[in-house]
């Protein structure tokens, strides 16, 4: 697998930009990594068949539950649950969020988090109850902690009847997870 690095001024330049250096530098890929971005960049048949209300910067930046970095709260904090290789992660979340420090937590059992789980009938997957992965995230996040991720290569669910959820997250107590 060839590994594609960008310095950290690309990344912090908006992921779709008309900025003539950013567009160069993507032109230079090759078709496959070429590819892999414009696939990155349309919208998933989930995303497309499960509709939302659309949301710009000025409302999301408005809403009166959206959490802000404080003095004391200026650090944001990985979970590692259940996979160990996601170190790059950190990387990308310091270049992107270069005003926070990312720090990544210990990784741990996922027999530590007491959640529920399940094997969706579906599919025959492993499955880990979202809500109790929030539960447990908000109980070992750190007091400096803006927020805290935890990151599964296991899936996820919010509730019975549902087949599965690619994350969730609590916008009041900083704390989400993905899959």
């Amino acid at each position: 697998m060839q590994i594609v690095r960008y310095s950290e001024q690309t990344l912090k330049t908006a992921l779709i930009s008309k900025n003539p250096v950013l567009v160069s530098q993507c032109e230079k890929l090759d078709a496959g990594e070429q590819r892999l971005m414009n696939e990155a960049f349309q919208p998933a048949n989930w995303i497309t068949s499960h509709p939302e209300a659309p949301q710009d910067f000025e409302q999301f930046f408005s809403n009166p539950y959206r959490k802000t970095p404080s003095p004391d709260k200026r650090s944001i904090y990985i979970q590692i649950i259940s996979e160990e290789y996601i170190k790059w992660l950190t990387g990308y979340c310091k270049a992107y969020f270069y005003r926070l420090r990312v720090k990544l937590l210990e990784p741990v059992p996922v027999s530590t988090t007491r959640c529920s789980f399940r094997v969706n009938e579906n599919t025959q997957n492993l499955q880990i109850h979202a809500g109790d992965i929030l539960k447990f995230l908000k109980k070992k996040k750190p007091e400096d902690a803006f927020c805290v991720v935890g990151i599964t290569m296991i899936h996820l669910y919010p509730r019975d009847s549902w087949n599965f959820v690619f994350g969730q997250a609590s916008l009041t107590d900083g704390t989400g997870e993905v899959d």
